[in-house]
């Protein structure tokens, strides 16, 4: 068997290393910075295995030229030259080896790792780390998260990490300058999470300045500056295992409604049956248009942990009770904005599932721009309980091109008592409207 030390020639080596520098390598990483011919890095890399290099050895710092490494690589292996890539602990764990195995392919690459300054963090706090969720930000300035980015969190670079923080109880993100553990928290605190998570920060890790702070609340953190380099570790400090709420099919009497005249509520045998029809996956964007309680968009934001719903109600009183029945549910994938469709729609996500519980009287138009924005396989859901909208909607339909689309009339009774015995009473007819894009019109 070949040792797996032996490295053909055209391979360039990628080192793992610590922030103490050449202390953190191993004897084969020693022996590939000693025999290099061109040496790839940052400066305070270079500057640490300076000593190590034969005078002959070309430096290059990659600093704002990270694009230009891949064109070095191969022109240094078409001569033959050993290349070294010096990067920070394990280069495959949100690093420079998973970008340099996507341009140049892994059979170019030979990668000796060191632990991940995650690891390092964990260990110095004796806490065990097979369950944490490695998370980055450490990227070029993402901009600061605000209540407009609500309404586009997927366009915004930290949106994997709020992901992260929606799904996960214990998260390592590695930062930048920039990307700082302040803009982290302050993404928790407009994400109504400030209460969720405690945060702690390790800077320097394994240098002699290296330091770490105490578990601290969110809003301790918001406006501070951390020496540079560091890492953010967040810890779920309000379980979301304490309460599991129900996923879907909530009796009406969960949400609150408007009072003294009820305000508009999908029913739940028929809520059940539209959250069905729209198809919804774990990180689906879910547009709800006319939310009146808020039920079906709620309940699709429970649905979709790994996805977001933007929803939109006309009447101040219903928005107002949306935004109630949100607080109770302790959602942080909801957003609702006061407003009638489509004004603001152009602003938002394109969505895989689309709802309408109300269309303001602009039916047919609101039908033709849902369908224009619906992702591939998407699907739009409408309820109505009177002929004239159901009619509207099925003209409007007629006029679409590789549409398909029916519906469905729904009649639920449910029991009421009289004397000792129990009677049924008729609730509302619902017409239930599907539409998605035809098999013909994708093209796979």
């Amino acid at each position: 068997m070949a040792s797996t030390n032996t490295i053909r020639d055209n391979k360039c080596t990628i080192v793992g290393m610590l922030e103490d520098g050449v202390n953190s390598l191993n004897q084969h990483a020693l022996d590939r910075l000693k025999s290099a011919d061109v040496v790839i890095g940052t400066p305070r890399f270079l500057g640490a295995v300076q000593s190590l290099l034969k005078n002959t050895a070309e430096i290059k710092d990659f600093s704002g030229q990270l694009m230009k490494v891949p064109e070095w690589i191969d022109a240094e292996l078409l001569e033959n030259k050993q290349v070294v890539v010096v990067a920070t602990g394990d280069p495959l764990c949100h690093g420079i080896g998973s970008f340099l195995n996507k341009k140049l392919g892994a059979d170019k690459l030979h990668i000796i790792p060191n632990v991940g300054m995650f690891q390092v963090a964990f260990s110095r706090l004796g806490i065990p780390w097979q369950s944490v969720k490695i998370s980055s930000v450490h990227a070029k300035d993402m901009g600061e998260w605000t209540e407009a980015t609500s309404l586009n969190r997927a366009a915004h670079g930290m949106f994997s990490l709020l992901k992260d923080c929606q799904n996960q109880d214990l998260i390592a993100c590695y930062t930048s300058p920039e990307n700082s553990a302040s803009r982290i928290a302050s993404m928790l605190k407009v994400e109504d999470m400030k209460d969720e998570f405690e945060l702690l920060i390790a800077s320097h890790l394994t240098r002699e300045s290296e330091v770490l702070t105490d578990w601290l609340a969110v809003s301790d953190v918001i406006g501070h500056q951390y020496p540079e380099p560091n890492l953010v570790l967040l810890r779920r400090i309000r379980s979301k295992n304490k309460y599991r709420p129900v996923l879907f099919g909530h009796p009406d009497t969960a949400y609150l409604q408007r009072k003294p005249d009820k305000g508009l509520i999908t029913k739940q045998e028929v809520r059940a049956v539209s959250l069905a029809k729209m198809q919804l996956k774990q990180d689906s964007v879910v547009w709800d248009i006319g939310a009146g309680s808020g039920s079906v968009g709620l309940e699709a934001a429970q649905l979709c942990p790994q996805g977001h719903v933007l929803a939109i109600e006309k009447n101040i009183a219903d928005f107002e009770i949306v935004k109630q029945n949100l607080i109770k549910s302790t959602l942080s994938n909801y957003h609702i904005e006061l407003g009638k469709a489509p004004d603001g729609l152009d602003k938002w996500d394109s969505p895989d599932a689309i709802f309408i519980g109300g269309s303001g009287g602009n039916l047919a138009d609101l039908i033709t721009l849902c369908l224009s924005r619906l992702k591939i396989r998407g699907v739009l859901v409408m309820n109505f309980v009177t002929i004239e909208n159901l009619s509207t909607a099925t003209e409007a339909l007629k006029q679409q091109k590789n549409i398909e689309w029916d519906f469905i009339q729904m009649q639920i009774s449910r029991s009421k008592p009289i004397l000792s015995m129990q009677r049924l009473q008729a609730e509302n007819p619902v017409f239930i409207v599907t539409a998605t894009p035809s098999k013909e019109s994708i093209s796979e």
